[in-house]
């Protein structure tokens, strides 16, 4: 099995995503990271080693504005990087594929399916955060930071993990909002696993409940796990994901993702 060395693809927007690519069988699996996350990620990297060891096609990718990919991360928002996942899976894969969506990951991963359902084999989320722009971000906004990033288009808030600020620009909350997911229906035709934490603060488990009890299909499973955080990236939260993957891969082998 080899790994194709293609560096770069350009989106119709001219964008330069970032990827690495595994040959394998398919459906394939794609892994969709989350915000200010890149590809080189425990979970990214775990799961291109299981489909290394299974023979299964892989693809990771950075955003554009993340990791190796082109562009600034203050200048994106959910719609650029909804386009650039749905350019990488339309011209790096073939046929039907399973998304792993982590995080942020987990709503682009919505969109794709809503978007190009042919093209989505199955899903597996990871604490999986749809429209948390809108219900995380600007719902826990007071009304002075909310009148702060409207007129001066971005909002520096302090961070808990760096000297630098935590900036939210006003084109990420606007374009958020154009692609809510929990305001309408969502019909998953496909198998989807939901794996969530009950440690999890960043996204809390409600937000998977939420998108649990939203979400209607024929085959959708929602697993909350002890004590597991946001990373979700134990030795045994990691088999939880190779285990989600190779069972959604089972249903659709079995048909039943029609």
């Amino acid at each position: 099995m080899t790994q194709i060395p293609t560096p770069f693809l350009a989106t119709p927007q001219g964008r330069r995503i970032a990827h690495v690519r595994t040959e394998g069988q398919g459906p394939g699996v794609v892994f969709l990271g989350g915000f200010r996350s890149d590809m080189t990620g425990t979970k990214a990297t775990a799961l291109e080693s299981w489909a290394q060891r299974t023979g299964r096609a892989f693809l990771r990718f950075d955003y554009s504005g993340h990791g190796q990919s082109s562009g600034d991360f203050l200048d994106g928002s959910i719609g650029d990087w909804f386009e650039d996942a749905m350019a990488a899976i339309r011209q790096l894969t073939e046929g039907p594929q399973v998304l792993v969506g982590s995080s942020m990951g987990g709503w682009i991963s919505l969109l794709v399916a809503r978007a190009m359902p042919e093209r989505v084999a199955g899903l597996v989320t990871i604490a999986a955060a749809p429209d948390f722009t809108e219900d995380s971000m600007w719902a826990g906004f007071t009304d002075a930071q909310r009148a702060e990033l409207m007129s001066a288009g971005r909002l520096d808030l302090p961070s808990d993990y760096s000297p630098d600020p935590y900036v939210i620009t006003r084109r990420l909350i606007e374009d958020g909002r154009d692609r809510l997911v929990l305001r309408q229906p969502l019909h998953l035709p496909m198998p989807v696993r939901l794996l969530h934490g009950s440690a999890d603060t960043d996204v809390p488990t409600a937000v998977g409940m939420r998108l649990f009890d939203h979400a209607s299909g024929p085959d959708i499973q929602l697993l909350l796990v002890k004590e597991a955080d946001h990373r979700f990236s134990s030795p045994d939260c990691l088999a939880l994901i190779e285990a989600a993957v190779e069972e959604v891969l089972s249903r659709v082998r079995g048909g039943s993702a029609a």
